[in-house]
């Protein structure tokens, strides 16, 4: 209630306002037929339902593709560690690992305009949690991974993570001429490469093109209107109850359209307002998929693996970290 308590504000006011008009003003001709209010509320119903469906599969697809990069990732750092000779060579190759992953949430916490993290209803709870991306530039991240060299080339690309991707792949290739690894090793370097390439285009079709704004325009308008004519409705019929009902709420029945019309109307722009933030799972809202938390927990599990004992603080050492 309190996420919502803006649409409540304005809900009341607009149930409250043919109230007074219809009992207090006497405009006795303020109502609609039940049966339309009905009809509407039913057509919105179901496209609540639909948007409700569509956004939390854009949800649950955004978690599969990176609980995708979690396995990903920890294959990755196995073969790193198991099939370069070399131990100083598969620290840098796990360590440009961290600069992808790194480079990708990146990206995916750049604002989109259809996103709503800046709205005033979703700023409110930043207080309560980090989202690192918003206080430290790419530039100084990628450096605790990659040499400047690399960095440099990495910033000036149009698509960051797929250029960290790419010098991973140069970084196999040359390790193959080397002698450092096996063909037999190169060849299942460079598929965890191409698996990776895969992964990372499912987050950024997710983040490039949102749920589809001609349905979200749609379904808000339509909640609106049933906004504005429910209480309309719920006048008409509650004032036939007033002969029937004693005690202090004999003749006043009309006026318990108010409460009625907010409940009722604040449903269904719940689910709207709930559907516009679920439908944009990187834009570093509360409820998101905590995607800095599962970089630095595989950051974590790698490390790990290489024998490393200066890990990174899975709570950011601040709050929450998202």
């Amino acid at each position: 209630m309190f996420w919502t308590r803006r649409s409540i504000y304005a809900l009341v006011v607009v149930a409250t306002i043919p109230v007074f008009f219809y009992e207090v003003l006497g405009i006795k001709w303020l109502v609609m037929p039940w049966g339309v209010v009905l009809l509407l509320g039913t057509a919105v119903a179901l496209m609540a339902g639909f948007k409700s469906t569509q956004t939390y599969g854009r949800y649950w697809a955004s978690q599969q593709a990176w609980m995708a990069i979690v396995a990903k990732s920890r294959g990755w750092g196995t073969m790193c560690r198991d099939l370069v000779r070399d131990p100083e060579e598969s620290k840098k190759l796990i360590y440009r690992h961290f600069a992808w992953l790194t480079a990708l949430r990146y990206a995916m916490r750049q604002r989109k305009p259809w996103e709503t993290v800046d709205k005033a209803n979703n700023v409110e709870y930043r207080r309560s949690y980090t989202v690192p991306e918003k206080e430290a530039s790419l530039e100084d991240e990628l450096m605790m991974y990659v040499p400047c060299e690399e960095v440099a080339q990495i910033l000036v690309a149009s698509n960051k993570a797929a250029r960290v991707l790419s010098l991973q792949g140069i970084a196999v290739r040359d390790a193959l001429d080397r002698g450092a690894i096996e063909p037999g090793a190169f060849a299942r370097l460079q598929g965890a490469i191409g698996d990776l390439h895969g992964q990372q285009c499912s987050s950024e079709l997710i983040k490039g093109f949102p749920y589809p704004r001609q349905y979200a325009i749609v379904n808000m308008i339509f909640v609106r209107i049933l906004c504005v004519l429910l209480p309309l409705g719920l006048i008409q019929e509650l004032e036939k109850l007033n002969g029937i009902v004693n005690g202090f709420m004999a003749g006043n029945m009309v006026w318990l359209a108010i409460p009625l019309s907010v409940l009722v109307s604040w449903m269904y722009t719940s689910l709207d307002q709930v559907g516009e933030s679920t439908a944009n799972p990187f834009e570093g809202g509360s409820n998101d998929v905590p995607i800095t938390r599962l970089c630095r927990e595989i950051e974590t599990d790698l490390k790990e693996m290489l024998g490393e004992i200066n890990l990174p603080r899975l709570d950011g050492g601040k709050h929450v970290v998202l």
